[in-house]
């Protein structure tokens, strides 16, 4: 007779919750403290095939896990609400989803799509990848997949699409094609699309919000998604790449209402990736630059440093040119 009870295994720094059913090892809770977890693909000698529903909800010290290759099924708010959580790593395969897997993980930055089963055939290390879709054949006779954890989780944190939290798809040009569709839809839209419904509903992330601040955060979405979408512009057209520049030039420092400038100070200016990008593409001008170190003040030295430099280097480009020209 099949044992359908709650069992108890401990593991480091916390204990996992399970019950075995029709052969397979379910996940159905954790208690503890543990910021980083690596579950298990076998309990018992069953696989352990499902992540049941809220199994980890609220775990607000959890940052970083490690999903097993068996795993089959992970369901409703699973993850929900767990507020530290930066990164966790599926096995490729297909893996079903319930509604709100990473509902409110607002620190999720990667949902990385592993490859333990095929043996490295279709590794997603970036320096495999040398152009957007080489054209190679991937698993399956479909073209060959490129790295996309963090557009991934942005599926869940900032474009509200769920169906695109597809694991086997994820990194095909279908799927990127489908990822831009959705994020131009929340570009091109209105910035107080919305804020009606919040109003009359009362909805939670917005209490208290009126509609310039409303406008602002969405603003600043938009930014989030233009300099992650041009950090990672794997099969990014040349037109969308134009759109998504001009969007944030068009609200740099002293241009509009700044979130630009605002995502880059409050933000992003540990990351160099952000801010390098920020400078080229020409959102440092002659008007703004010493705003901007006003802005900066102390507070993000290298960053300081790092627009010094590329405006110096930037004067001594234009005066060689100049200088060219006059001989």
């Amino acid at each position: 007779m099949e044992n359908v009870s709650s069992k108890r295994l401990n593991m480091e720094n916390g204990t996992l919750i399970y019950r075995i059913k029709q052969g397979k090892a379910v996940i159905t809770g954790y208690q503890g403290f543990a910021a980083s977890l690596v579950l298990p693909s076998v309990i018992e000698g069953y696989p352990v095939a499902v992540i049941d529903r809220k199994a980890f909800l609220s775990r607000k010290g959890l940052c970083s896990l490690r999903l097993p290759d068996s795993l089959e099924e992970v369901g409703d708010w699973a993850f929900a609400y767990c507020s530290s959580l930066r990164d966790v790593s599926f096995s490729g395969g297909d893996v079903r989803f319930g509604r709100a897997v990473f509902k409110d993980c607002k620190s999720l930055e990667r949902i990385e799509v592993r490859d333990d089963i095929s043996g490295g055939r279709n590794r997603r290390d970036a320096g495999e990848f040398p152009g957007a879709f080489p054209g190679m054949p991937g698993s399956g006779g479909g073209m060959q997949k490129v790295p996309c954890a963090e557009l991934l989780a942005a599926v869940v944190t900032m474009l509200d699409a769920d169906y695109l939290l597809n694991l086997s798809e994820a990194g095909s040009r279908e799927w990127l094609e489908q990822w831009d569709i959705r994020f131009l839809s929340i570009l091109r839209a209105r910035d107080s699309e919305g804020y009606i419904s919040q109003s009359v509903y009362g909805e939670e992330d917005y209490i208290g919000t009126d509609l310039e601040e409303f406008t602002s955060e969405k603003r600043r979405l938009k930014v989030r998604l233009c300099f992650l979408r041009l950090l990672h512009p794997q099969g990014l057209s040349l037109s969308g790449r134009e759109e998504l520049e001009q969007y944030l030039r068009s609200l740099t420092r002293g241009q509009g209402t700044g979130e630009t400038w605002q995502v880059i100070r409050e933000e992003q200016s540990g990351c160099r990736e952000y801010y390098s990008l920020f400078a080229e593409l020409g959102c440092i001008t002659e008007d703004n630059f010493q705003g901007i170190l006003l802005d900066i003040g102390e507070d993000s030295p290298e960053m300081k440093a790092f627009f010094l430099k590329y405006r110096e280097e930037g004067r001594e480009d234009r005066r060689d040119f100049f200088e060219g020209l006059d001989l």
